[in-house]
């Protein structure tokens, strides 16, 4: 070839992945090297069960690959490669791959894919195994951050412990433990028996609990004391330690090793973790005095995320900490109904439903709410309340930044404000008459979590809901054919499979498009082998545990769920970066090759996982 031309296919081969990792060099003697092959549409480009003896890639043109079953997997365009995976394993071909327009390939022998492979990992990782690369990718996210924030990531409870541990005996006195906390300078002090911790004795205990109720500083720090405090441990990771503080609401956890207390950790020793601490945020909206006041320190969560994000935290932990303050700001705009509204005439619960409800709430969220009212409510008595409260909190919501659901799907419609009683008929006839009305109206009240309220009402509700759906293999199936029903992008041919109009043209919807056809399958198969688990990832571990799920595919799917939710994250945040709302909408021009590779792992794992529901739940169980 000219070497006008082999300097168009290095320049070319330099665009795409896998040759953008290759060095300049090794760039520059690779075209000499390939043969080019041509192929009308509609012929067969490398056929299923063949061995490849070489790499193609396309350099123009179009293909497609199809399973044995006739199904579209994936279509590409310039740039794709066919035959890498068989060809590095010495496995057969798994798919046909046909052109579908008059396509150039250019041809890497055998001996060059191999020996490009054995002198760059970058290069040989790309046609690993789907999962390897989705397990990488995911471990790249946390690892693309600065070194100062990911030693900070990695810290453990132990790294910030910076004194050992002091304590009193449950048996000395109050007067004693604020003697030694002000010798100490501390604003706690750990109590303890022969036995061990037993309790904690913060500042706030001495102010409300002492002073406030003028008890003798002679009694013993036992009758004043916050017993069995949560704890943690010294190798527990630092964040971990500051999501039990924000879902707590607490600022000071104990450290207890084998038993014994090894020191203490505070909000202040973890306010280094972000430029935003949820901590305190959290502690801020439950004095909030009025819903303005919420909405003013709501704003803040998104700078929260923001720090999230740029320290490397996953998607998963991100998700539980905006959850914390959503449930803060939930909980606080509750109690300000409630102050207005007087005591509510039966007992009640607030159920907060969909994505906070599997604390894996991002920004942009709207609302899901429902009301569970004791079967001792009387509509001609009590609805006045109940509709009051129900609108008091959806509108404070609304003010806080979180969007009416556009389904109606709240507290204020009396569809979703109703006795345990009805909500009970209601489980039984979405399980046992499924229809697709019911099967909508299930997959938002199945991920359910109690708010506010009596806890007792929202335990009762959640085993009806568990028993029921386990046993109803019909309920199932619907659930199933719901789940594998829905499209997921075949990958990038030309860009990622987008939106063609409207306001969001040419850009994807990840939470559609991908996140939540795996949160339904993990609710399903979570449904079907009774886990108590409301979370999308402990859904699946509990279904591989069960044996509903192949140890690979939960694997598989808890990787694609995490690229995906941090794709979105990350997408969310460059969003409040630069001023604008947050929403799921990613444009597909902006993501780097890497990205775009393993999103397409991604949906290939989501289809696979459709394809594994209905060989699990038939079609024929729904007749």
């Amino acid at each position: 070839m000219p070497n006008v031309e082999l300097a168009e296919i290095r320049d070319f081969l330099s665009a795409h992945a896998p040759f953008d990792s290759l060095p300049a060099a090794v760039l520059e003697s690779i075209p000499p090297r390939l043969g080019v092959g041509h192929h009308r549409r509609g012929t067969v480009v490398l056929a299923e069960g063949s061995t490849p003896v070489e790499l193609l890639v396309v350099r123009s043109g179009a293909v497609e690959l199809r399973n044995r079953d006739d199904e579209l997997v994936e279509r590409g365009a310039a740039g794709t490669c066919i035959g890498g995976a068989a060809l590095a394993t010495g496995a057969p071909q798994p798919v046909t791959v046909r052109a579908i327009e008059d396509t150039l390939v250019l041809a890497f022998p055998a001996d060059l894919f191999h020996q490009l492979r054995a002198g760059h990992a970058d290069f040989a990782a790309f046609f690993e195994d789907r999962a390897g690369r989705l397990r990488e990718a995911v471990a790249r996210q946390r690892r693309d951050v600065t070194g100062a924030e990911r030693s900070v990531l990695s810290s453990t409870v132990g790294d910030l412990v910076g004194r050992a541990p002091v304590s009193i005996r449950a048996d000395g006195s109050v007067l004693e433990a604020a003697r030694l906390m002000s010798a100490e300078r501390i604003s706690s002090v750990l109590v303890t028996d022969d036995q061990g911790l037993v309790g904690i004795l913060t500042d706030r205990d001495l102010r409300t609990r002492v002073l406030a109720a003028a008890v003798d500083p002679a009694s013993p720090v036992s009758a004043v004391m916050t017993p069995d405090p949560a704890t943690t441990r010294p190798d527990a990771p630092a964040l971990e330690a500051l999501l039990e503080m924000v879902r707590r609401n607490i600022h000071h956890l104990p450290v207890v090793e084998d038993g014994r207390p090894a020191g203490m950790v505070t909000a202040t020793d973890l306010l280094r973790l972000q430029q935003a601490n949820p901590v305190f945020l959290v502690g801020d909206l439950t004095k909030a005095p009025d819903v303005a006041a919420v909405a003013e320190l709501a704003n803040r969560l998104p700078w929260v995320v923001v720090g999230l994000v740029r320290q490397g935290t996953s998607a998963h932990d991100a998700g539980r900490v905006v959850t914390a303050v959503g449930d803060a700001i939930e909980q606080r705009l509750i109690a300000l109904a409630e102050a207005e509204l007087g005591p509510p005439p039966v007992p009640y619960a607030w159920l907060t439903l969909g994505s906070r409800a599997r604390f894996e709430q991002a920004l942009a969220p709207d609302q899901d709410h429902a009301l569970l009212l004791h079967d001792d409510y009387r509509s001609d008595l009590h609805a006045p309340w109940f509709r009051e409260l129900a609108e008091l909190v959806a509108s404070g919501l609304e003010t806080v930044g979180y969007r009416r659901c556009p389904g109606d799907k709240m507290a204020t419609n009396p569809r979703w404000r109703q006795p345990l009683d009805s909500w009970r008929g209601d489980v039984a006839r979405w399980v046992g008459t499924p229809s697709p009305k019911a099967i909508l109206e299930a997959s938002v009240f199945f991920d359910l979590r109690h708010q506010y309220g009596d806890p007792s009402l929202t335990a009762e509700l959640v085993a009806v809901q568990r028993r029921a759906a386990q046993g109803a293999p019909i309920f199932l199936a619907h659930l199933a054919a719901a789940a594998a029903s829905h499209h997921t992008p075949l990958g990038f041919f030309r860009g990622l499979v987008v939106d063609r109009s409207g306001e969001h043209r040419d850009t994807l919807d990840v939470k559609r498009g991908g996140i939540n056809t795996i949160v339904e399958i993990g609710r399903l198969h979570g449904l079907a082998c009774g886990s108590e688990a409301t979370s999308t990832l402990a859904r699946l571990e509990d279904a591989v545990a069960a044996g509903r799920l192949s140890p690979t595919l939960g694997a598989d799917l808890r990787d694609a769920w995490e690229l995906l939710a941090h794709l979105r994250l990350r997408h969310q945040v460059e969003q409040v970066r630069a001023g604008r709302p947050a929403d799921n909408w990613v444009d597909p021009s902006v993501l780097s090759h890497f990205e775009q590779r393993h999103l397409r792992d991604a949906f290939g794992v989501i289809r696979s996982a459709q394809g594994a529901i209905a060989q699990r739940y038939p079609v024929r169980e729904l007749t």
